[in-house]
């Protein structure tokens, strides 16, 4: 146990009066203006304190407090301090991904509840660990699939459940979204008011790029997981609940980073396929990420290049889920338009309810729901790493047979910035 553990010992369910929930945010990059926001419209919730290792950023971050007409917060560089402060009842985190688990694992350990951004863990092992936190010391945890909260989406699952396109067989994820190349960027010193060591925490340490370094991080293999885990993640975790199936028994994936010569290591063309054996019924998901130019499929695309969302196949009919929170479905063999749907949900909302009522049971994204999402990304992945299929087994957490995959499940962690093997 960490010495953030015992911070956590005298936490009551809100140590702040008036039933206020008091949240921290967590990395203030481009997605933290979403969590800002987003809190900010709730009733009795008040971000009371921020955290980046950028000064830059902490100085963006407070702009947006300043004209949404909100106090300004307390700030800090460094989480540990943070959640040295009891009266912080949830840590929200929009970090880059390589932070996500330990800085979840250290909030619950001070007695927080984590809503995390979407993938919550940067490899399989890390996977493992989130959910063992939350279930060890009985914290609220939400991955932040905001798709889960769409009604819409909630709706179009409930119909399959209930056999609307009969037996589903098949779910595909499409992520083809508009990237340009990253160019080159070559070594420079570390920015003033930047931290670096603290910002590249779990990872090795290397050389300042600007490409390792805000947003860009999402292409390399040591603080980030491809397209595939950053868009991705969410057509993932969609596909897989659709399908009503939880981890594959073969995985293969093949791609390749096509077009650029830049800096990038991640693929930015990746097609994967993963089969499923559960309950004695035969399944199959299929996921592409394209990064140029491209087509869409049924009614999932839009005019800014893009086509993010799913495609179900049953023995009925095929229904497509898109970005936009919403839903259509073809019937029969003459494919007439099915139930439809048009609307969203409040994510940030479902999270604040369930820390009231302390019913984990109520979060629309349950960590232990996203972390199985995040594992099906990793293995898809490291497929791709070894180049070749992987035969996966769910009650071991490996691959059998295959070493070099295994390897892969985890990393070796920058001391003190470890993962810990028991939580």
């Amino acid at each position: 146990m960490s010495s953030a553990a015992a911070l956590g010992a005298a936490s009551s369910v809100f140590a702040s009066p008036s039933d206020t929930v008091r949240i921290a945010c967590l990395g203030m990059g481009g997605r933290s203006a979403s969590h800002v926001s987003g809190y900010s419209k709730l009733p009795n919730v008040e971000i009371v304190a921020i955290c980046d290792p950028d000064d830059a950023q902490i100085a963006r971050s407070l702009t947006q407090f300043d004209k949404l007409g909100k106090p300004k917060p307390q700030t800090y560089k460094d989480v540990r301090k943070l959640l040295e402060d009891k009266s912080i009842d949830a840590i929200s985190i929009s970090s880059p991904n390589h932070w996500h688990t330990l800085m979840s694992i250290w909030g619950m350990q001070a007695g927080k509840d984590v809503y995390v951004e979407k993938p919550c863990s940067h490899n399989i092992f890390e996977a493992r660990q989130i959910v063992a936190a939350a279930r060890r010391y009985d914290r609220i945890v939400q991955q932040g699939s905001q798709i889960r909260s769409s009604k819409a989406v909630q709706e179009a699952i409930r119909q399959m459940r209930e056999g609307l396109i009969g037996d589903v067989y098949l779910s595909r994820g499409l992520c083809f979204k508009w990237r340009d190349t990253i160019g080159r960027k070559p070594v420079e010193p570390v920015p003033a008011g930047v931290d670096y060591d603290l910002w590249t925490g779990p990872s090795p340490l290397h050389q300042f790029t600007r490409n390792r370094f805000h947003y860009n991080w999402h292409w390399f293999w040591d603080t980030g997981n491809g397209d595939i885990g950053n868009q991705g993640i969410h057509e993932m975790d969609i596909a897989r609940w659709g399908l009503g199936v939880k981890y594959p028994t073969k995985v293969s994936a093949i791609g390749g980073h096509f077009m650029f010569d830049d800096d990038q290591e991640t693929p930015n063309t990746l097609n994967a396929a993963f089969e499923f054996d559960e309950n004695g019924k035969h399944k199959m998901l299929e996921f592409e990420v394209r990064h140029w130019m491209s087509n869409g499929e049924a009614t999932v695309t839009d005019r800014s290049h893009n086509a993010i969302g799913n495609l179900f196949y049953g023995s009925k009919g095929y229904l497509a889920v898109d970005s936009y929170s919403s839903y259509k479905s073809w019937l029969g063999k003459e494919q007439a338009p099915g139930p439809a749907r048009n609307e969203g949900g409040d994510h940030f909302l479902n999270f604040i309810e369930a820390v009231r009522s302390r019913k984990r049971e109520t979060l629309n994204a349950e960590i232990e729901e996203g972390a199985t999402s995040t594992v099906l990304v990793h293995l898809a992945n490291i497929s791709y790493r070894v180049g070749r299929t992987l035969h996966f087994d769910a009650k071991t957490m490996t691959c059998a047979g295959d070493a070099e995959a295994n390897k892969l499940l985890t990393r070796a962690y920058r001391k003190p910035f470890v993962v810990p093997e028991k939580v």
